[in-house]
């Protein structure tokens, strides 16, 4: 029986030497295998380079703008419209518009002029008429009085009564001289006053017949710089909903005074318009440099500055800044339209802590990483003070710690691994 006792315990101290020897590197073998599977990178320092990456449009800058005359207060039907991309030289006709009524409102006009230039050449004849006959009456009224007087000589030989009726014959006669001397100057003032109301009314007339053709005249929309046409779109619409796609202008649609129905871009001026994210909004300024990539073009590179910063579009769940982009060297071979790929340089940091973007991890508020300990991979907590699309700027660690790539507790599913990962989770929750 002693001897049964001792092989039994021997058995047993060896049986539990040898489970705890399996255990051991079971559990050895799981954290050097959840090591190695995952990937992992060291916090470096250095420059950072914040940069934001957006996708555009290439277009010329300094857009001319043509609108629609302000003629009337209808609407003005469109009958010549150039196509959309299409190139034009300085002087080319871009839009036309019906000039129907403005050509009736004309060869009105110029009947009225007619008849106004014929109402002055009346009034001039009648004005000559009426001083002609006035000159003849005070002659004839002169030629009274020097006859009276020419009696007036013969009252020595004649009798008393003779004499008195002399006297009142060459009075009367003044008279006569004097209201026709009278006459001339009312009826000279009255017939340029008749004039002056004809010649009125013929520059009234002529102004309207020359508004009429300046009216017809700008219903003629012409390029005044080289470019190519950007047909806008069409608003003057009856009915209008939420999200409708508006269609550009064309050929038979009516337009109203003042409307945008084409824009010609300088070609001699590139620019880009973009879309950046509502996140990246906060980074960017105007002045900043960009680097562009035209899609078409492989292999070339361009430099540009952002301009300008315009408003959001978009749903609530994809908010976007409009921004326009001015492209420094262009190129012969650009055409509008191009897609091009934008890389902005928001900010560059000296002498900074910093790792890739995809090792920093968020959750219930506190942003962290998970950092490499000789017990396995713990979470620990770090300040971001930048980050960018690749790259984070922070605080908290050490260069040249090593920190995991992806979450080490969905690398690991044997028992160890579960234990490390109840470890690493009691670690963040303290």
């Amino acid at each position: 029986m002693k001897k049964l006792l001792a092989i039994a315990v021997t058995l047993a101290v060896l049986g539990a030497i040898g489970y705890g020897a399996l255990r051991f590197s079971k559990v050895a073998m799981a954290s050097t295998g959840a090591s190695d599977t995952v990937p992992t990178t060291k916090v470096k320092k250095g420059r950072v380079t914040i940069t934001v990456s957006a996708r555009g449009e290439l277009q010329g800058g300094n857009s001319e703008m043509l609108t629609a005359p302000m003629v009337g207060g209808g609407d003005l039907p469109i009958t010549f419209l150039r196509q959309a991309g299409e190139l034009v030289a300085e002087g080319d006709i871009v839009t036309q518009f019906d000039t129907t009524q403005q050509e009736y409102n004309l060869r009105e006009a110029q009947a009225d002029l007619e008849e106004a230039e014929q109402q002055v050449i009346k009034a001039e004849a009648e004005s000559e008429a009426t001083a002609e006959e006035s000159r003849w009456a005070v002659e004839a009224a002169d030629s009274d009085v020097r006859i009276a007087e020419i009696e007036m000589r013969r009252n020595p030989v004649e009798p008393v009564i003779v004499q008195k009726q002399n006297a009142l014959a060459l009075e009367a006669a003044k008279d006569r001289l004097r209201q026709a001397q009278q006459d001339i100057q009312n009826k000279e003032t009255t017939s340029s006053s008749g004039i002056a109301i004809q010649k009125a009314n013929q520059n009234k007339a002529k102004v309207m017949a020359d508004l009429a053709q300046k009216n017809i005249d700008s219903m003629t929309l012409k390029a005044k710089t080289a470019g190519y046409v950007n047909v806008q779109q069409n608003t003057n619409m009856n009915m209008m909903y939420w999200g409708m796609q508006l269609p550009p202008f064309q050929v038979g649609d009516s337009a109203r005074s003042g409307m945008a129905v084409a824009q010609i871009p300088d070609l001699k001026s590139w620019e880009i318009s973009a879309k950046v994210g509502e996140l990246d909004r906060g980074r960017l300024s105007p002045g900043q440099a960009v680097t562009v990539k035209v899609v078409a073009l492989a292999g070339k590179e361009f430099t540009g500055k952002v301009k300008n910063m315009g408003g959001t579009s978009g749903p609530p769940w994809d908010r976007n800044f409009e921004t326009r982009i001015t492209v420094d060297n262009g190129a012969p071979e650009l055409r509008p339209g191009m897609s091009s790929n934008l890389v902005i340089v928001a900010e560059k940091l000296e002498d900074v802590l910093w790792a890739p973007f995809q090792a920093v991890f968020e959750s219930d508020g506190r942003t962290f990483v998970y950092q490499k300990t000789p017990t396995g991979f713990m979470p620990h907590d770090i300040t971001l003070v930048k980050r960018s699309e690749s790259q984070v700027v922070l605080t908290g660690l050490n260069e040249g710690d090593v920190i995991a790539m992806s979450n080490p507790d969905q690398s690991t599913k044997s028992g160890s691994g579960q234990g490390q990962q109840n470890g690493a989770m009691k670690a963040l929750s303290k």
